[in-house]
C-alpha cells in the first residue's frame, strides 16, 4: 500500500520537475533575447509612415476627443431610446400599462437629448464668451493667455 502511494508521489514530483525545468529554460531564453535586444543600442519608438500623426497626440487632444465621443454616444443612445419607446407605444395595443411605460421611456429619452444638446450649447457658449474651445482643447493656448 505504501509502495503505491510513494510511487504516485514520485511520479508527481517527476512531472513537477519537468514543468520547472521547462519554465526555467523559457525564462533563460527570454532573458537572452532581452539582452540581445538591449545590445542593439538606441531604439527609435517614434511612429513612422502612415502612423506619423500618432506622434502629435496630446493630453488635451485626448480630453477633447473624449468629450466629443461622450456627446456623440449619449446622443445616439438617447435617440435609439426614443425610437424604441415609439415602437413600444405602437405595439402596446391600447394596454394602459404598456402605453405608460412607452411614454415614460420617450420622456426619459427626450430629457436625455435635451441634456446632451444643452451640454453642447454650454461648450459653444464658453467658446463664445471666454475664447476656450473645449471641443478643440489646446492647453498651450490656455497658459499663454
Amino acid at each position: 500500500m505504501w509502495f503505491v502511494v510513494c510511487f504516485s508521489i514520485w511520479k508527481e514530483v517527476r512531472e513537477l520537475k519537468k514543468i520547472i525545468t521547462s519554465t526555467l529554460a523559457a525564462g533563460q531564453a527570454l532573458m537572452l533575447t532581452a539582452s540581445i535586444a538591449m545590445a542593439q543600442g538606441n531604439i527609435d519608438l517614434k511612429p513612422k509612415g502612415d502612423f506619423l500623426e500618432l506622434g502629435n497626440i496630446t493630453v488635451a487632444g485626448l480630453i477633447s476627443s473624449g468629450i466629443k465621443l461622450a456627446l456623440i454616444i449619449a446622443a445616439v443612445v438617447f435617440f435609439f431610446m426614443l425610437v424604441v419607446g415609439g415602437i413600444r407605444w405602437i405595439l402596446s395595443g391600447g394596454d394602459k400599462g404598456k402605453t405608460e411605460e412607452a411614454r415614460n421611456q420617450i420622456t426619459a429619452a427626450l430629457v436625455g437629448l435635451v441634456i446632451v444638446f444643452s451640454a453642447w450649447a454650454i461648450t459653444q457658449l464658453i467658446r463664445a464668451l471666454f475664447g476656450v474651445d473645449i471641443l478643440n482643447l489646446n492647453l498651450t493656448d490656455l497658459r499663454a493667455k
